[in-house]
Protein backbone atom coordinates (compact mmCIF):
# COMPACT_ATOMS: atom_id res chain seq x y z
CA UNK A 1 0.00 0.00 0.00
CA UNK A 2 2.97 2.11 -0.36
CA UNK A 3 2.05 4.07 -3.69
CA UNK A 4 -1.71 4.70 -2.17
CA UNK A 5 0.12 5.96 1.29
CA UNK A 6 2.51 8.21 -0.61
CA UNK A 7 -0.20 10.18 -2.78
CA UNK A 8 -3.02 10.10 0.26
CA UNK A 9 0.18 11.93 2.95
CA UNK A 10 1.05 13.70 -0.07
CA UNK A 11 -2.20 15.78 -0.20
CA UNK A 12 -3.19 15.44 3.65
CA UNK A 13 -0.53 13.56 6.48
CA UNK A 14 -1.97 10.97 8.20
CA UNK A 15 -0.37 10.03 11.49
CA UNK A 16 0.56 6.09 11.91
CA UNK A 17 -2.43 5.20 13.78
CA UNK A 18 -4.83 6.49 11.06
CA UNK A 19 -2.63 4.77 8.75
CA UNK A 20 -3.10 1.54 10.36
CA UNK A 21 -6.77 1.85 10.60
CA UNK A 22 -6.66 2.15 6.74
CA UNK A 23 -4.83 -0.67 6.74
CA UNK A 24 -6.47 -2.78 8.39
CA UNK A 25 -9.54 -1.77 6.46
CA UNK A 26 -8.69 -2.62 2.80
CA UNK A 27 -8.07 -5.93 1.13
CA UNK A 28 -5.75 -6.43 -1.85
CA UNK A 29 -6.95 -7.27 -5.19
CA UNK A 30 -6.24 -7.93 -8.65
CA UNK A 31 -8.11 -7.03 -11.58
CA UNK A 32 -7.21 -8.11 -15.63
CA UNK A 33 -7.59 -5.50 -18.14
CA UNK A 34 -10.89 -4.41 -19.02
CA UNK A 35 -12.53 -5.84 -15.72
CA UNK A 36 -15.51 -3.08 -14.67
CA UNK A 37 -15.05 -2.64 -11.08
CA UNK A 38 -18.27 -0.13 -10.78
CA UNK A 39 -21.19 -0.72 -13.12
CA UNK A 40 -23.87 1.27 -14.10
CA UNK A 41 -27.15 0.36 -12.56
CA UNK A 42 -25.57 -2.18 -9.84
CA UNK A 43 -24.93 -1.53 -6.88
CA UNK A 44 -21.01 -1.95 -5.89
CA UNK A 45 -20.46 -1.40 -2.27
CA UNK A 46 -16.69 -0.92 -2.59
CA UNK A 47 -14.03 2.12 -3.44
CA UNK A 48 -10.92 1.22 -4.51
CA UNK A 49 -7.03 2.38 -3.89
CA UNK A 50 -5.06 2.18 -6.83
CA UNK A 51 -1.92 0.88 -6.19
CA UNK A 52 -0.54 -0.54 -9.71
CA UNK A 53 -2.29 0.10 -13.05
CA UNK A 54 -4.92 2.89 -14.24
CA UNK A 55 -8.81 2.68 -14.91
CA UNK A 56 -10.97 5.24 -16.62
CA UNK A 57 -14.37 5.89 -15.90
CA UNK A 58 -17.25 6.33 -18.68
CA UNK A 59 -20.77 6.88 -19.36
CA UNK A 60 -23.11 4.80 -21.93
CA UNK A 61 -25.02 6.98 -23.50
CA UNK A 62 -27.14 5.77 -26.69
CA UNK A 63 -24.58 2.72 -27.25
CA UNK A 64 -21.97 4.85 -26.97
CA UNK A 65 -18.97 5.33 -24.56
CA UNK A 66 -18.16 8.81 -23.26
CA UNK A 67 -15.06 8.94 -20.87
CA UNK A 68 -15.63 10.82 -17.91
CA UNK A 69 -11.89 10.19 -16.34
CA UNK A 70 -9.03 8.66 -15.56
CA UNK A 71 -7.29 7.56 -12.45
CA UNK A 72 -3.45 6.11 -11.95
CA UNK A 73 -1.45 4.57 -8.98
CA UNK A 74 -2.36 6.26 -5.55
CA UNK A 75 -5.67 7.27 -7.00
CA UNK A 76 -9.14 6.01 -5.27
CA UNK A 77 -12.25 5.33 -7.73
CA UNK A 78 -15.82 4.57 -6.73
CA UNK A 79 -19.18 5.88 -7.32
CA UNK A 80 -20.08 8.82 -5.62
CA UNK A 81 -23.58 8.02 -5.83
CA UNK A 82 -23.43 4.74 -3.51
CA UNK A 83 -21.12 6.83 -1.49
CA UNK A 84 -22.77 9.96 -0.83
CA UNK A 85 -26.59 9.55 -1.27
CA UNK A 86 -27.28 5.39 -1.74
CA UNK A 87 -27.92 4.64 -5.33
CA UNK A 88 -26.31 2.95 -8.15
CA UNK A 89 -24.07 4.28 -10.08
CA UNK A 90 -24.65 6.02 -13.72
CA UNK A 91 -21.15 5.27 -14.45
CA UNK A 92 -18.47 2.08 -15.58
CA UNK A 93 -15.47 2.26 -14.24
CA UNK A 94 -13.05 0.07 -16.33
CA UNK A 95 -9.51 -0.90 -15.46
CA UNK A 96 -7.35 -0.03 -18.50
CA UNK A 97 -4.23 -2.29 -17.02
CA UNK A 98 -3.81 -5.22 -14.95
CA UNK A 99 -4.50 -3.70 -11.53
CA UNK A 100 -3.11 -3.92 -8.45
CA UNK A 101 -5.55 -2.41 -5.78
CA UNK A 102 -7.12 -2.34 -1.90
CA UNK A 103 -10.35 -2.89 -1.88
CA UNK A 104 -12.66 -1.28 1.06
CA UNK A 105 -16.06 -1.69 1.84
CA UNK A 106 -18.36 2.20 1.30
CA UNK A 107 -19.57 1.58 4.61
CA UNK A 108 -16.41 1.33 6.20
CA UNK A 109 -15.32 4.25 4.14
CA UNK A 110 -18.52 6.36 5.22
CA UNK A 111 -17.15 5.16 9.55
CA UNK A 112 -13.80 6.25 9.00
CA UNK A 113 -14.37 9.78 7.32
CA UNK A 114 -16.98 10.34 10.28
CA UNK A 115 -14.85 9.18 12.90
CA UNK A 116 -11.63 10.22 12.02
CA UNK A 117 -10.76 13.98 11.06
CA UNK A 118 -7.56 13.08 9.18
CA UNK A 119 -9.19 10.84 6.73
CA UNK A 120 -12.42 13.51 6.57
CA UNK A 121 -10.14 15.97 5.77
CA UNK A 122 -8.17 13.82 3.00
CA UNK A 123 -11.44 12.88 1.62
CA UNK A 124 -12.61 16.59 1.96
CA UNK A 125 -9.67 17.56 -0.15
CA UNK A 126 -9.76 15.19 -3.05
CA UNK A 127 -13.18 15.80 -3.86
CA UNK A 128 -11.84 19.99 -3.95
CA UNK A 129 -9.65 17.91 -6.36
CA UNK A 130 -12.10 16.47 -8.43
CA UNK A 131 -14.30 19.57 -8.55
CA UNK A 132 -11.52 21.86 -9.96
CA UNK A 133 -10.62 19.28 -12.06
CA UNK A 134 -14.19 19.02 -13.72
CA UNK A 135 -14.48 22.42 -13.32
CA UNK A 136 -11.00 23.35 -15.26
CA UNK A 137 -12.39 20.48 -17.71
CA UNK A 138 -15.82 22.33 -18.25
CA UNK A 139 -14.30 25.48 -19.24
CA UNK A 140 -11.79 23.94 -21.25
CA UNK A 141 -14.38 22.60 -23.32
CA UNK A 142 -16.64 25.92 -23.67
CA UNK A 143 -13.62 28.05 -24.59
CA UNK A 144 -10.87 25.64 -25.98
CA UNK A 145 -10.20 24.32 -29.34
CA UNK A 146 -9.87 20.99 -29.99
CA UNK A 147 -6.20 21.41 -30.34
CA UNK A 148 -5.94 23.46 -27.47
CA UNK A 149 -7.67 20.93 -24.78
CA UNK A 150 -5.05 17.82 -26.27
CA UNK A 151 -2.25 20.14 -25.16
CA UNK A 152 -3.89 21.21 -21.95
CA UNK A 153 -4.55 17.70 -21.83
CA UNK A 154 -0.93 16.53 -22.27
CA UNK A 155 0.25 18.98 -19.54
CA UNK A 156 -2.00 18.07 -16.99
CA UNK A 157 -1.95 14.02 -17.69
CA UNK A 158 1.03 13.49 -19.11
CA UNK A 159 1.26 9.21 -18.01
CA UNK A 160 -2.67 9.22 -19.53
CA UNK A 161 -1.38 10.22 -22.57
CA UNK A 162 1.60 7.66 -22.76
CA UNK A 163 -0.83 4.42 -21.39
CA UNK A 164 -4.43 5.18 -22.26
CA UNK A 165 -5.66 4.50 -25.75
CA UNK A 166 -6.73 7.55 -28.55
CA UNK A 167 -10.19 6.86 -28.62
CA UNK A 168 -10.52 7.09 -24.88
CA UNK A 169 -8.26 10.01 -24.93
CA UNK A 170 -10.69 11.54 -27.83
CA UNK A 171 -13.47 10.71 -26.11
CA UNK A 172 -12.39 12.48 -22.50
CA UNK A 173 -11.77 15.66 -24.59
CA UNK A 174 -15.21 15.69 -26.39
CA UNK A 175 -13.33 15.36 -30.01
CA UNK A 176 -13.57 13.02 -32.75
CA UNK A 177 -10.66 9.92 -33.27
CA UNK A 178 -9.96 11.16 -36.43
CA UNK A 179 -9.32 14.63 -35.23
CA UNK A 180 -7.16 13.70 -32.57
CA UNK A 181 -4.86 11.38 -34.94
CA UNK A 182 -4.39 14.84 -36.84
CA UNK A 183 -3.79 17.06 -34.25
CA UNK A 184 -0.80 14.57 -33.19
CA UNK A 185 0.32 14.15 -36.35
CA UNK A 186 0.94 18.04 -36.91
CA UNK A 187 2.32 18.37 -33.83
CA UNK A 188 5.51 15.93 -35.15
Amino acid sequence: MEVVLAKINAAYPLSPETEQALKESVTECRFPRRYQLVRAGIYCKYAYFIEQGMTRSFWLVNGEEITTSFSCEGGIVFSMDELYYNKVSEEYVETLEEVVAYRIALSRLRELFQTNLELANWGRIIHQDEYRRLHRSHKERLTLSARERYEAFQQQFPQVCQRAQLGYIASYLGITLSTLSRLRRSKK
